[in-house]
C-alpha cells in the first residue's frame, strides 16, 4: 500500500486573500465545492481577521458554517492573529485554528507590531485555549528560510522558535518560505533537523513558487520525511504583509509529484483540473501549475 502524501489546501484562504477584486461568497463556496469533489480534504478555509486589513476574508463567519453543514468529513482550519480571532472562529465551528510566529524581529512588528517573543506569548495562550477547547492547533514559523527585510534567517533562530512552539503541545508545525526565496539543500537541512528534534509526522512544509523554486523545495522536505505539504489550487496566493511574496506551490504540481513518487494522495487529478477551471474566473485570469501544459495535451486526453 502506498505511503500517504497529506496535501493541505490553502487555496480559499492563501490563495484569494491577496485578490484585489472581491470574490463573491457564493463564488468561494463552489471554489470549495470543486476542491472537495477532487479528494482534497483538509483545507484552510479562511481568516478570522480584521475585514479592513484582509477584505477578502470578510465572510469568515458564512464560509466557516457551509463548509462544516457541507462537508462533515472533511477538516476545515482557519487562520488568527489574536485571542479575538480564535473566538470568532471557535464561535463559526472551526476544527482547527493556524497561528503565524513570524521568525524575524523586523516582519514580526509589521505584521503585529509584536516581538518575536511577544508573538510566542500570545500563540502559547491561544495553543493552549485550543487544546482545552479540543481544537486543532497548527503553528506557522513564517520565513523560516529567508525574511524580506533581514535576508537569510540563520537556522539557530528557526529551531529556537520551533521549540518553543513544541513545547506547547501543537498538532502541526509548519515551516514556511513566507517570500519563497529558500533553496532546496537548505530546505532537506532545516527538515532533518526539526525531524531529529520533533515528530516528522506532524511537520508541514508552507511553501511559495517565487523563484520557480517551490516543487523542487517540496521535493527536498519530502526526501527528508516531511509528509504534509500545503499546496493552493493554481498556484493562487501571496502574503499582503511580506513584500515579494508571489504565488503559491500549485496543488496540481504537488499532487503529480507526489503520484510520480509513489505517493498517495487522495486526489483525483482529473477532478482537481476541474477545480482549477472554476478558480480563473474568480481571480479573472489564466492559472494552473507547471503541469497544465502538459497534463491538457497529453494526460488530460487518456
Amino acid at each position: 500500500m502506498a505511503e500517504f502524501l497529506k496535501i493541505c489546501e490553502v487555496g480559499p484562504r492563501d490563495g484569494l486573500q491577496n485578490e484585489a477584486a472581491a470574490v463573491a461568497t457564493a463564488d468561494k463556496q463552489k471554489l470549495l465545492d470543486a476542491l472537495l469533489a477532487a479528494g482534497l480534504k483538509y483545507i484552510e478555509l479562511t481568516s478570522f481577521v480584521s475585514a479592513k486589513a484582509v477584505p477578502q476574508m470578510a465572510d469568515a463567519e458564512q464560509m466557516m458554517p457551509y463548509a462544516r453543514s457541507a462537508y462533515p468529513e472533511a477538516h476545515f482550519n482557519a487562520l488568527i492573529i489574536n485571542e479575538k480571532g480564535y473566538e470568532r472562529a471557535l464561535q463559526a465551528g472551526a476544527q482547527g485554528v493556524g497561528v503565524v510566529v513570524v521568525v524575524s524581529e523586523t516582519l514580526s512588528q509589521r505584521n503585529s507590531r509584536m516581538s518575536v517573543a511577544e508573538s510566542l506569548a500570545a500563540c502559547k495562550a491561544i495553543v493552549t485555549r485550543a487544546r482545552n477547547d479540543g481544537v486543532f492547533a497548527r503553528v506557522y514559523l513564517a520565513v523560516a528560510w529567508v525574511c524580506p527585510f533581514e535576508g537569510p534567517t540563520p537556522p539557530e533562530k528557526v529551531l529556537a522558535c520551533a521549540d518553543a512552539v513544541w513545547e506547547m503541545g501543537v498538532d502541526e508545525l509548519a515551516l514556511a518560505d513566507t517570500i519563497g526565496h529558500a533553496q532546496p539543500l537548505e530546505v532537506g537541512r532545516l527538515v532533518e533537523a526539526c525531524g531529529k528534534r520533533y515528530d516528522m509526522s506532524k511537520l508541514a512544509v508552507h511553501l511559495h513558487d517565487t523563484q520557480a523554486l517551490g516543487l523542487a523545495n517540496a521535493a527536498a522536505a519530502i526526501s527528508a520525511g516531511v509528509r504534509i505539504v500545503d499546496a493552493s489550487v493554481g498556484g493562487l496566493g501571496g502574503c499582503p504583509f511580506a513584500p515579494g511574496s508571489l504565488g503559491n506551490l500549485a496543488t496540481e504540481d504537488v499532487v503529480f509529484m507526489a503520484h510520480k513518487m509513489g505517493f498517495a494522495t487522495g486526489v483525483a487529478m482529473n477532478r482537481l483540473w476541474e477545480a482549477v477551471r472554476c478558480a480563473e474566473p474568480l481571480v479573472g485570469r489564466r492559472v494552473g501549475g507547471r503541469i497544465r501544459e502538459w497534463w491538457e495535451k497529453n494526460a488530460g486526453k487518456s
